[in-house]
């Protein structure tokens, strides 16, 4: 583990950045893409109650229509792929497909999922289903952009054991940003579970874009 760290810490050091992306919702994957050639390192800590309680993350935008990304857990101990594909990529209309949490070493299967979008200069409206284990659960999301720093987010995965969020993603620079949330779990107690997520994005080739909070002036 220390050596992955410092594989980050040198990276930090030495990669030239691009400007900050949005890791989809809180819950949610959402329907645009990771920009072509930009790759985000996350770490996020959360209730186990939610997933892996500490997790990292990397995410790498391959063209302007696909991403990958790779989870590394550590307890249980496991590695989580991920992937999207943007069948609409031009605003305010995305539709994406792809799947998530596929676990060989845990043995858990891909979910695949289907999402659209409608994207407003500072309101995003998302909805969308995905296919998870043996049942179909429905996808809502809505954020709001208030400038390059500032965004609230409210999302919702039907299901028992999943949630409703709530939460903001910061801006700490166009590069590094913060989200922490709030999880309400939809089952008959309701229980409230803390999640917070931390993203440093690289540009390494092509035209910095994809997940990026609105470019309105502060």
């Amino acid at each position: 583990m220390r050596r992955f760290f410092l594989t980050i810490a040198v990276l930090l050091a030495l990669l030239s950045p691009a400007h900050a992306t949005t890791k989809g919702l809180s819950q949610i994957v959402t329907p645009e893409l990771q920009g072509a050639g930009d790759l985000s390192l996350s770490f996020q800590a959360q209730s186990e109650r939610i997933a892996n309680p500490y997790e990292v993350q990397a995410e790498m935008g391959l063209t302007s229509w696909a991403e990958f990304a790779v989870f590394r857990g550590f307890k249980p101990d496991d590695w989580i792929f991920s992937t999207e594909f943007g069948l609409l990529t031009t605003e305010p209309y995305l539709l994406s497909v792809g799947f998530l949490n596929w676990s060989p070493h845990l043995d858990v299967d891909p979910q695949p999922y289907i999402e659209a979008g409608y994207y407003t200069e500072h309101q995003k409206f998302i909805v969308g289903a995905i296919h998870a284990g043996y049942k179909n659960e429905a996808i809502l999301g809505y954020a709001y952009d208030f400038n390059r720093t500032w965004r609230v987010q409210i999302d919702w995965l039907s299901g028992a054991e999943n949630s409703s969020t709530i939460g903001f993603t910061c801006n700490i620079s166009r590069d590094f940003q913060m989200n922490p949330a709030l999880y309400i779990n939809n089952g008959p107690g309701h229980d409230l579970f803390g999640y917070v997520v931390f993203s440093y994005t690289f540009h390494l080739w092509g035209k910095a874009g994809g997940k990026e909070l609105e470019k309105s002036e502060k």
